[in-house]
């Protein structure tokens, strides 16, 4: 990754696009969002066109069929045909690629910490659909990066992240309910975006975007707590047990007790 690069990025106004345009600034780059008028899914001429317009040096790909238009099967529309359009124009242009994943692809079955190295074995849902984005840009792109995210943290409620999650389950409940006997793979958004552009620069394959080494989800929501004015009612329970960390020595990602200093106290 160049230390300026021109980074086109479908899903740019999303959670995880917004946060990595910004970081795309911060290095002096250009994002440029992808347009969807221009070139909507599945028009590969199209989608063509714009990048050889734009001519960026790193195409992330981090849209979800989040805002139905309509089309015709949008999810696989989106997630399959899209991606392995992308990754084939990227291949052509000798550029990085970059399919944001989920660590949803690994079932709650999967023994933890989760590694890249271990086979997803999810065959329903939002976990099979992105495993199904991840052979689609594999397939078309064997020099592709698959980057697996986490639950995101952002600053505040308002988009799909954590903090909107506790915000939501304090308001309708009274109180938040978290498992002492989950460890999540999450990371701040900020983070997970600095990762991305590590990853564009890293040689191609998969690779785990998580912040989590060693906390469970009882004691991040308490440090989170902290963070934000002990505003919430935080009840510790055991009714869901499972390590879902993403671990990956290959990545730089600061630890959450960088930014949760209450994690240590």
């Amino acid at each position: 990754m160049t230390a300026a690069p021109v980074a086109l990025i479908t899903g740019c106004g999303g959670t995880v696009g917004s946060v990595l345009a910004a970081a795309v600034r911060a290095r002096g780059g250009t994002p440029i969002a992808w347009d969807r008028a221009l070139a909507p899914p599945g028009d590969t001429d199209a989608a063509r066109r714009l990048v050889e317009q734009h001519a960026p040096t790193v195409l992330f790909h981090t849209a979800l069929p989040s805002r139905p238009t309509g089309a015709e099967n949008e999810g696989w529309l989106v997630n399959e045909k899209w991606t392995a359009d992308l990754a084939a124009i990227a291949l052509q242009r000798a550029i990085p690629f970059v399919f944001t994943s989920s660590v949803m692809v690994f079932s709650n079955r999967m023994p933890g910490p989760l590694t890249p190295d271990k086979e997803p074995d999810e065959t329903e849902g939002y976990g099979h659909f992105k495993r199904c984005g991840e052979l689609s840009a594999l397939a078309a792109n064997p020099d592709a990066r698959i980057a697996r995210l986490g639950w995101q943290i952002g600053a505040g409620p308002g988009s799909n992240n954590m903090i909107d999650f506790l915000e939501k389950q304090s308001a309708d409940s009274g109180a938040i309910r978290a498992s002492t006997r989950w460890l999540p793979g999450t990371s701040f958004l900020e983070d997970t975006a600095e990762a991305l552009l590590e990853v564009a620069a890293l040689p191609p394959g998969c690779y785990h975007v998580g912040g989590n080494t060693r906390w469970n989800f009882h004691e991040i929501v308490c440090a989170l707590n902290a963070r934000h004015g002990g505003r919430w009612r935080v009840e510790p329970t055991e009714d869901f047990v499972c390590d879902q960390r993403l671990l990956d020595s290959r990545l730089r990602l600061r630890p959450l007790e960088d930014r949760l200093p209450a994690l240590l106290s």
